[in-house]
């Protein structure tokens, strides 16, 4: 596997990254009940959303906090944000859910938000050197 030499903007997309995820995991796990009548999505939806940020947020702070990483690990993160943003997206137009206006703007405000941290994140990749071996 390749080293690389995580640049500072990468470095700080990942923990920038791992701050949201963490603090809409918490929102989603513990808000799930009234969240669900705001938004008009699942509460198990909400909550397991939330269980699902919370590892990921860990592992991503973690990442951010090192000077070298695996590229094919960088890389992955990029590609499950991507995923993520679609899923959010495929989510409004798979008619397994009825959200509100509020429901909407929030599904697509934060597929908004990760597309966001994975353009970061790709810039930061490309100014990312080789690490030393």
């Amino acid at each position: 596997m390749m080293t690389i030499q995580s640049s500072p903007l990468l470095r700080q997309a990942l923990v920038a990254d791992a701050t949201t995820s963490a603090a809409f995991g918490l929102m989603m796990l513990i808000g799930a009940g009234p969240l669900s009548g705001i938004f008009g999505l699942p509460e198990m939806l909400l909550r397991i959303a939330g269980l699902v940020l919370l590892p990921y947020a860990a592992f991503i702070g973690w990442l951010g906090l090192r000077e070298q990483i695996q590229k094919p690990i960088a890389w992955a993160v990029v590609l499950g944000n991507a995923l993520w943003a679609v899923d959010s997206l495929m989510l409004l137009v798979s008619g397994w859910v009825s959200p509100t206006s509020a429901g909407y703007a929030f599904v697509i405000a934060q597929a908004l938000v990760v597309l966001m941290y994975a353009e970061f994140q790709i810039i930061g990749l490309r100014r990312s050197g080789a690490a030393a071996v």
